[in-house]
């Protein structure tokens, strides 16, 4: 046995849980291409001298390349393993952050961060590190992707603050060339923490039953259930997006000022974190269907607390309450995808889904944008979210009910 392999005993062993921690820790500092932008949105504005919605477009571009870099990510992941993808993330996110800095107008701007920043960058420590976590837990899968998932939600709960005041004491220029150095500095000394390779994947469960294969997805073709999923994770983000990308430019409308909009926004992603690992519990427990229904639902029904509340208290109290509810719907279609469609192309599968949730998260905060500058206000904003989250819920629904037929649902559920 080479020095490097990894027994299939390692699956939900030690090294299983220090390879979850390592990804972790990569994905939160990896994970802040993502949360610069929504904080340095209005500093970007005034720069440029342009309109909210152009504003808005080098998020849309970064998220753009993410989705569109995840999938080579994903891909290269299952053909040469995790070290590689990562390797080319950090490349990706030190060269972006350094030419961004330099950027002398929108549009170089917005190109730097959609193609270096985005697709060749922040895509690496999303999907292809989730996929990675699902080779090593069998009994504790869901909350193993909730974890790692939670990485881009700590980035999310620990930079916004620290950019903030970056922006506002240094300019975003100088912030921008911080960020690159922290990154070169941070992330190549972990790679060594991805030397081994999964183990191999066991084809029966504990009771001696033949896990799923591609060929046995809830009755539909493995293109159909993937189409699917991905037109739910596009939708559910698309409803994400609105306070995420917004909320700092919200309060800044409100006169609250951006950096407690920055505050917020960290104390959102905070409560999502939170809500992950409540997800990761009900997949492990109910599965990962019911996690994205329960996560649906209440996302929907959160977003709408925006409408009637726009005080200071009411805002940090309901964006509390918005983390709380949406954070767990993404990692349910990690575990989803290995419940029904087995380990076969396994990256490339949940990275696919995964950065479609990325094109609904830049789609939805264009989308918020052109909604602000037709109407002067966020309040249409926020319902046509809800709208989209309906759809999200309408596919979710219909998937359940092809995992469990009505005749033999309750004794599922109560496995």
């Amino acid at each position: 046995m080479s020095i490097l392999s990894t027994p299939p005993s390692a699956i939900d062993g030690k090294l299983a849980w220090n390879r979850l921690l390592a990804a972790v820790l990569v994905a939160t500092i990896g994970g802040i291409g993502m949360w610069t932008i929504p904080v340095a949105l209005p500093a970007v504005q005034a720069e440029f001298g342009v309109d909210r919605s152009s504003a808005t477009l080098p998020y849309t571009l970064t998220m753009l390349g993410l989705a569109a870099g995840g999938i080579f990510m994903g891909r290269l992941a299952d053909k040469r393993g995790i070290r590689f993808p990562l390797a080319i993330g950090i490349g990706g996110l030190v060269s972006g952050f350094i030419a961004t800095a330099y950027a002398p107008n929108l549009l170089i701007f917005m190109i730097l961060h959609g193609i270096l920043i985005g697709g060749l960058g922040s895509s690496a420590f999303f999907g292809p590190l989730v996929a990675d976590m699902t080779y090593w837990f069998n009994r504790r899968r869901g909350i193993a992707v909730a974890l790692c998932a939670s990485g881009n939600y700590l980035a999310g709960a620990i930079w916004p603050p620290l950019l903030s005041y970056g922006v506002e004491t240094y300019g975003w220029r100088t912030t921008y060339l911080a960020v690159a150095a922290g990154c070169a500095v941070l992330l190549p000394p972990l790679l060594v923490l991805f030397r081994r390779p999964p183990p191999q994947q066991p084809t029966m469960d504990a009771s001696g039953i033949r896990l799923a294969t591609s060929s046995q997805t809830l009755g539909l073709s493995a293109n159909t259930t993937i189409t699917l999923l991905t037109i739910a994770g596009i939708a559910c983000c698309v409803a994400m997006s609105m306070p995420q990308v917004h909320l700092v430019a919200y309060c800044g409308d409100l006169g609250i000022g951006a950096a407690r909009g920055a505050e917020m926004l960290s104390l959102m992603l905070l409560g999502g974190v939170a809500s992950r690992l409540i997800s990761g519990l009900i997949s492990d427990k109910l599965g990962g269907l019911a996690s994205l229904m329960i996560g649906s639902t209440l996302q929907a029904l959160a977003l709408l607390l925006y409408l009637p509340f726009n005080t200071l208290s009411g805002l940090y109290l309901v964006s509390a309450i918005f983390g709380l509810a949406q954070g767990g719907i993404v990692p349910s279609y990690a575990v989803i995808i290995r419940e029904y469609m087995g380990a076969e192309a396994t990256a490339t599968r949940i990275s696919l889904v995964l950065m479609a949730t990325v094109a609904g998260m830049a789609l939805g905060g264009w989308l918020s944008g052109v909604i602000f500058d037709l109407t002067g206000s966020y309040r249409l904003a926020f319902i046509h979210g809800a709208a989209w989250n309906v759809l999200n819920l309408a596919i979710a629904l219909f998937l359940f009910s092809r995992a469990y037929p009505r005749k033999d649902r309750t004794p599922a559920l109560a496995t």
